[in-house]
């Protein structure tokens, strides 16, 4: 069976040995006569799983001891809800809006408490990452949310923040894995699993201690108790077991690439390929200033739309599918995570060289 490239925002590509191993494992995992999908949440089996996996992901993160993770269910969306109720104390939180997640995020929190936009990139399409000196950080803010690596549109911090000592959220689910990360930088990342790292329906929570309290409002979920979470150890009820299962085999095959390093210059390398060519093509453009493109989501189009909807079609009929962009944008996106191989990108590019001879006007 031929596999496609498959360039889709999320769910996105698995790694091919990953899925191999997964498949291998489906009817009787590791010789207990049961596939994972079947086993109770509180066997030994699935603890050991679970336990794995954070260590792995510890391991590549180098998460600090006074930081929690919990793999909950809900995608990053739920953490919208979820972060507001649980660390707004002061009732107050600052936004930095690059796309259309962080404004959900900021019209969520304001249910909840008086959210303020202090940096956004709204004016020129969300096409770079604001200005972040000399914030305006509110002195009583709970914390400052971003959007690290913006999925719809491809940007990218390069730079954090300063946050004035206010506590940074960072919501990274599109770069999450792709390179190292400071954790210490934060008082929370969250990601949706779907992007980078394993199946829809699981996200992944790293949130400092002292971040965990019992002082939440009264009307709050228990489902979206960072304590009632941590206290369980991310099973409190049943949790996303066959997501959690395969982000543990995704976390083990990074590690044995040779961790966030060696991903990183892999992503770089894979992202060079396309932008390279989007930078001399005469029928092709990105659509974000270089100094922010991300290295995973690349945003790009043509001279005119009808074109577009030719390139679209034509690279799915050729083996490129998912390149159409985000609904209110247009154009397309190639989401280059890290299971993608750079053979994909060498032969996307050969694919739309061919195809600005053919329709360059």
């Amino acid at each position: 069976m031929k596999r496609i490239y498959n360039f889709s925002a999320g769910p996105a590509i698995l790694p091919e040995a990953v899925l191999s191993e997964a498949a291998n494992e489906m009817l009787d995992y590791q010789g207990y006569g049961m596939s994972v999908m079947e086993m109770s949440h509180r066997s030994k089996i699935f603890q050991q799983i679970i336990d794995d996996a954070e260590k792995d992901l510890r391991n590549l993160l180098n998460i600090p001891e006074n930081y929690k993770v919990l793999f909950l269910q809900g995608g990053a969306t739920n953490q919208f809800s979820m972060i507001p109720l649980n660390l707004m104390k002061n009732k107050k939180v600052d936004f930095i809006i690059t796309g259309n997640w962080a404004q959900k995020a900021y019209e969520e929190a304001g249910k909840y408490g008086d959210a303020k936009v202090i940096a956004s990139s709204e004016d020129k399409m969300f096409s770079y990452i604001p200005d972040l000196t000399n914030l305006e950080i509110s002195p009583d803010a709970d914390y400052v949310h971003i959007v690290e690596n913006n999925t719809i549109y491809g940007t990218k911090f390069y730079e954090l923040p300063d946050t004035k000592g206010k506590t940074l959220v960072s919501d990274a689910s599109s770069c999450f894995l792709s390179e190292p990360m400071d954790v210490t930088k934060y008082g929370l990342i969250f990601a949706g699993a779907q992007k980078n790292v394993g199946p829809a329906g699981t996200v992944i929570v790293i949130i400092r201690e002292d971040l965990i309290t019992s002082d939440y409002p009264a009307y709050t979920p228990i489902m979206l108790r960072y304590d009632l979470q941590s206290a369980n150890k991310s099973m409190y009820n049943t949790p996303p077991t066959y997501g959690i299962y395969l982000c543990g085999k995704v976390f083990k095959w990074l590690i044995n690439l040779g961790g966030l390093e060696a991903i990183q210059k892999i992503n770089i390398a894979k992202a060079n390929v396309l932008y390279d060519y989007l930078d001399q093509s005469k029928l092709f453009f990105g659509t974000v200033e270089k100094k922010s493109r991300s290295l995973m989501n690349v945003t790009f189009k043509s001279l005119n739309p009808e074109i577009d909807d030719k390139f679209i079609k034509e690279a799915k009929a050729n083996g490129f599918d998912n390149l159409k962009g985000y609904r209110t944008v247009g154009g397309m996106r190639a989401s280059i995570y890290n299971a993608m191989p750079i053979e994909g990108i060498k032969a996307l590019v050969q694919f739309m060289e061919k195809f600005e001879k053919e329709n360059l006007v």
